[in-house]
């Protein structure tokens, strides 16, 4: 073969190889899912059931990497600055729409796109079982008499857990003490050290140690008791009309190609609707209700206009006025 010949073939290798690799199939390599928080926690361990029943679905690995750091906006931060070609996406909570108006770190909601909705959890008020309280009017009565007194135990200011327990103050009518800690997981260790009287995390987090007695779940924050623990009465059922809870969604950078967010979208609800994957999902304590991209955008849209007054009204806002 001549070398002007050669020379001419490697040219047009050249020109096609964009069209070839555009004609791939995607995912054609592994996909790292970012969780913002510790190993350990809950949304650790959702994330994990998720990230190894996807990897069978979508024919890659779908690989959990933790970057906790600054009330979870790190890893997401890293995640929403990545190239937007689907092969980086996030776990996103509740707490995100607190740290947009708060944390100068943090993303707005419109600066991320949703790929899948996981699914809600409860958040709970747990005791240390030394502590004497058996309800949650005790408990309240006790925190009314001793303003200032009660150390809860929550994550990092923007948070799902510190937005729980301000969330709580002004629902049960009490002044806390907020214990700041980098997750669930290590949130749960202080619980059960007595480093912390109570804790305002999901309820998921604690299931196990209520059921074995090391903790004590006083009420859950949501319409309905928890399939896993119905022993617990709801805060409504106490007296308390408050609702409280953590949602988690998958999402990745701004301008993800729309072909490649619906092949994500269409995996992941399969992956989360699937029998085994909820059955599973269940015994571990997490209510698994999938949907797509819309879904996921119109919570984010109802959390943020019933949370905003609130956090304003608090004095929390501090980074960006809502739109």
């Amino acid at each position: 073969m001549n070398k002007p010949l050669i020379l001419k073939l490697a040219a047009l290798c050249v020109a096609l190889a964009p069209a070839f690799a555009q004609s791939q199939a995607f995912p054609s390599q592994p996909i790292t899912l970012v969780v913002p928080w510790p190993p350990g926690g809950g949304s650790d361990t959702a994330m994990r059931m998720t990230a190894e029943a996807a990897s069978k679905r979508m024919g890659v690995p779908v690989v959990v990497v933790n970057k906790p750091g600054a009330g979870g906006t790190v890893g997401i931060k890293e995640v929403m600055s990545s190239k937007p070609d689907g092969y980086t996406l996030a776990m996103i909570a509740t707490g995100a729409v607190f740290a947009q108006y708060n944390n100068p770190n943090a993303n707005a909601l419109d600066e991320m796109e949703p790929v899948v909705f996981f699914g809600d959890d409860p958040s709970a008020i747990t005791i240390n079982p030394k502590l004497p309280f058996k309800n949650l009017k005790e408990l309240v009565d006790h925190a009314k008499a001793n303003p200032g007194k009660l150390k809860n135990g929550n994550d990092q200011p923007g948070g799902s857990s510190h937005v729980a327990a301000s969330v709580f103050e002004k629902g049960l009518g009490i002044r806390l003490i907020k214990v700041p800690y980098a997750g669930f997981a290590p949130t749960v260790q202080a619980l059960l050290s007595g480093e912390v009287d109570m804790a305002s995390i999901a309820l998921p987090d604690v299931i196990e140690q209520h059921a074995a007695g090391k903790l004590r779940v006083l009420g859950v924050a949501s319409s309905t008791r928890h399939f896993k623990a119905p022993d617990v009465p709801t805060f409504a059922e106490q007296g308390f009309p408050v609702i409280s809870g953590l949602w988690r969604v998958i999402a990745a950078p701004k301008g993800i190609p729309a072909d490649r967010l619906k092949a994500l979208e269409t995996k992941f609800i399969e992956t989360l609707s699937d029998k085994e994957f909820q059955e599973k999902a269940r015994a571990a304590g997490f209510l698994v209700t999938p949907g797509g991209n819309d879904m996921a955008k119109k919570r984010w849209a109802e959390d943020d206009a019933a949370m905003y007054p609130v956090f304003l009204e608090a004095g929390l806002v501090k980074t960006r006025q809502k739109k």
